[in-house]
């Protein structure tokens, strides 16, 4: 039951940063490169058949091309909600 939560939490701050892209607020390198890997991580359950996991494997790739280049907004603004629908659900 922790586990889902701190799973939870990961999205949600996942989601936070990718609101911070949209706003163009400067994250730090590490950051990114740190909770693009947690997500990316997280992203390998879709091996076991959970197929929300795509959501984290895109937003981990959108927050490693988020180093290079701004992505679009729009994108940005899709992959946030979906985060956060997924952290807020895992709370409840």
């Amino acid at each position: 039951m922790v586990l889902v939560k701190v799973l939870g939490l990961i999205d949600f701050i996942a989601s936070i940063i990718l609101l911070l892209m949209v706003f163009s607020v400067d994250i730090p390198l590490q950051v990114l490169i740190f909770i693009g890997a947690l997500l990316f991580v997280k992203s390998l359950f879709i091996l076991g058949g959970d197929f929300l996991s795509i959501v984290d494997l895109v937003a981990s790739l959108t927050l490693f091309m988020g180093i290079f280049f701004s992505p679009f907004a729009f994108l940005l603004w899709i992959l946030s909600l979906l985060l956060i629908k997924k952290g807020v659900a895992s709370f409840l």
